[in-house]
C-alpha cells in the first residue's frame, strides 16, 4: 500500500509544482489519426511531435510549451488515440492526463462516432472545459461544413455551449495550381496552403485571458478530491485483503480447536473466544480499536442476527456437539472434523459482518445489523466456503 501511495504522493507535488509556477495544461484527445499531433505543431507553430497517415505514430503523452501566450505558462499534451491498438490502457492513459489537465481538447474530423461521444462525455464529466475542434475543416465545402457543424451541436446539446465547437485545418492538404505562361502552356504546381488554427487560438485565448488565474486552482481542487477518494479505495482494499487474511487464519484455527476438542461445553467457549479475538485483530487493522468487552458485544450482535437468519446451521453444529459426546473413537473425529467445518464457516460469516461494521466507521448504518448480516449470507457461496474449510482443516490435521 506504501507504494502505491507513493505514486499519488509524487502526482500531490508535481501538482502543487504546477500551481507555484503558474502553469496551464491543455491535454488534446481524440481517435486515430484526426490530427491531434498536426493540431498541437499548428499551435506551437514548430513541427514538435511527430506526425503520419500511419495509425498509433503518438505512443505515449508528450507535451510542449505553448509561448504564444502573453504569460508563456501554458504546456500543450498530446495523447495517444482513444481508439488505439491497446486501447484500454492509452484510454486509461489518456483518462489520468484529462483528471490532470486544465482544459481539453477533443479533436473530430467528421461527424462523431459513437466510441468518440462517448469518450466525451465521459471527459465532460471530469468538469474540466472542454472545446469540440472539428479539423481538417479544409477538407470539406461550404455546405458540409455547415452540415457537420449542425450535427456535432445537435450531438453536444446541453453538453457544450455553442462557441465551444470550432473549426480547424491544421495540416491542409496539398492544392494543385494550374498556371498558364505567356505562350499559353499550362504548367501544374503543388501549394501547401498555412495552417488555419486562428479561430481556435482565438477561443483559447478568450478562455485563458477570462479564466487564466482560475483554471489550475479549480483543477488543483477537483484533482485534490479525486485523488482523497482514489487513496480511501486504495486503503479500504488493502483493509479487505488483510481483513481477509485475518478471517482466514482465524477460521482455520477455530476449525481445528472445535474439530479437536472432545466436549462440546468447551466447543462453544471456545469459538466465542476465538470469534471476540479475531475482531480485536480486525479492529486493529481498520484503525478503529474495540476492547475484548466492545468485540464481545458485537460477536453477541452478529451471533443473535445468525441464530435467527442460520437456524439450520446453528442446528448442525449443536446436533454435531452432541453426537461428539456420545461416540469415541473414529466416529469423534469424523464428527469433530464436521463440526470444525461449520464452526469455521460460522467464524467467517462473524468475520465479514465485523468487517462491514469497522468500514462504516463502527456503525451498522440505518439498516441495523439484521439486513447487514442478511446481505452477507445472500452474498456467500456457501458450499464452496465449506469446501475450502474441509481442505483448510484436513491440511492442518494431516487427514487430508
Amino acid at each position: 500500500m506504501r507504494t502505491s501511495l507513493a505514486t499519488d504522493y509524487a502526482e500531490i507535488e508535481a501538482m502543487l509544482d504546477k500551481l507555484e509556477h503558474g502553469h496551464i495544461h491543455i491535454a488534446v484527445f481524440g481517435r486515430v489519426s484526426v490530427g491531434k499531433s498536426a493540431l498541437v505543431n499548428a499551435l506551437l507553430g514548430e513541427a514538435r511531435f511527430a506526425t503520419s497517415p500511419l495509425h498509433g505514430e503518438t505512443r505515449s503523452v508528450q507535451r510542449g510549451h505553448w509561448q504564444e501566450f502573453r504569460d508563456g505558462n501554458v504546456y500543450l499534451i498530446d495523447t495517444p488515440g482513444i481508439n488505439e491498438v491497446d486501447g484500454e490502457e492509452r484510454e486509461r492513459l489518456a483518462s489520468e492526463v484529462a483528471g490532470r489537465a486544465d482544459l481539453i481538447l477533443f479533436v473530430v474530423d467528421g461527424d462523431l462516432t459513437a466510441i468518440e461521444l462517448t469518450s466525451l462525455k465521459q471527459l465532460l464529466q471530469s468538469s474540466r472545459p472542454l472545446l469540440l475542434v472539428l479539423n481538417k475543416a479544409d477538407r470539406y465545402d461550404e455546405q458540409e461544413r455547415a452540415q457537420l457543424r449542425e450535427a456535432l451541436q445537435h450531438h453536444t446539446q446541453g453538453l457544450l455551449h455553442v462557441d465551444d465547437l470550432v473549426l480547424a485545418a491544421a495540416a491542409p492538404a496539398v492544392q494543385w495550381v494550374v498556371r498558364v505562361d505567356a505562350e499559353g502552356n499550362e504548367h501544374e504546381t503543388q501549394r501547401q496552403p498555412p495552417a488555419d488554427v486562428s479561430a481556435l487560438k482565438q477561443r483559447l485565448w478568450q478562455i485563458l485571458e477570462r479564466e487564466g488565474q482560475t483554471l489550475a486552482a479549480l483543477n488543483a481542487s477537483l484533482f485534490a478530491g479525486q485523488l482523497s477518494d482514489a487513496v480511501a479505495q486504495r486503503v479500504l482494499q488493502a483493509r479487505r485483503t488483510l481483513g481477509e487474511q485475518i478471517i482466514r487464519t482465524w477460521c482455520i484455527g477455530k476449525g481445528v480447536a472445535v474439530a479437536l476438542n472432545p466436549v462440546p461445553v468447551a466447543d462453544l467457549v471456545a469459538a466465542a473466544v476465538v470469534d471476540i479475538s479475531m475482531i480485536v485483530h480486525l479492529s486493529r487493522s481498520y484503525g478503529l480499536p474495540l476492547t475484548r468487552a466492545e468485540a464481545g458485544s458485537l460477536v453477541k450482535t452478529i451471533g443473535t442476527q445468525m441464530a435467527l437468519l442460520m437456524g439450520t446451521v446453528w442446528a448442525v453444529h449443536l446436533a454435531a456437539s452432541a453426537l461428539k459426546l456420545g461416540t469415541g473413537g473414529l466416529s469423534a473425529i469424523v464428527t469433530g472434523g464436521a463440526q470444525g467445518v461449520v464452526a469455521y464457516y460460522s467464524t467467517y460469516v462473524v468475520g465479514r459482518a465485523a468487517e462491514r461494521y469497522l468500514a462504516n466507521g463502527k456503525s451498522w448504518g440505518d439498516a441495523g445489523p439484521k439486513l447487514a448480516v442478511r446481505e452477507i449470507l445472500d452474498s456467500l457461496d456457501r458450499q464452496s466456503i465449506l469446501d475450502q474449510a474441509k481442505a483448510d482443516i484436513r491440511s492442518r490435521l494431516g487427514t487430508g
